[in-house]
């Protein structure tokens, strides 16, 4: 079965640095568009960015643009989540997730398969 685990979350000080691992299995790993997800607490789902699946294309939402970066390494099955600048509002459970198409969006409902997530606190 598809399988997406999450890791390199942890605490981190504002102004610091994470990355952010999500390895697929079960599945044709370069058919897939990626997309990375957090939730804080009592928030919904937000949408982080994506990558196709060439790893040609990101997007990010606002509040990470210029902070984060995604990348994919095609060959061992893993998209990354670099995180720099880390601001408290960044503290959330972040999720990698798969879209069995070429180029991933930011809504949810798009998304095929979903990492159990790994969790990101920035203390201040």
């Amino acid at each position: 079965q598809v399988q997406l685990v999450e890791s390199g979350g942890g605490l981190v000080q504002a102004g610091g640095s994470l990355r952010l691992s999500c390895a697929a299995s079960g599945l044709t790993f370069n058919s897939y568009a990626m997309g990375w997800f957090r939730q804080a607490p009592g928030k919904g789902r937000e949408f982080v960015g994506s990558i196709s699946w060439s790893g040609g294309s990101t997007y990010y939402a606002d509040s990470v643009k210029g902070r984060f970066a995604i990348s994919r390494d095609n060959a061992k099955n893993t998209v990354f989540l670099q995180m720099n600048s880390l601001k408290p509002e960044d503290t959330a459970v972040y999720y990698c997730a798969a879209r069995a198409r070429e180029i991933a969006t930011p809504q949810r409902d798009d998304y095929n398969y979903w990492g159990q997530g790994t969790q990101v606190t920035v203390s201040s």
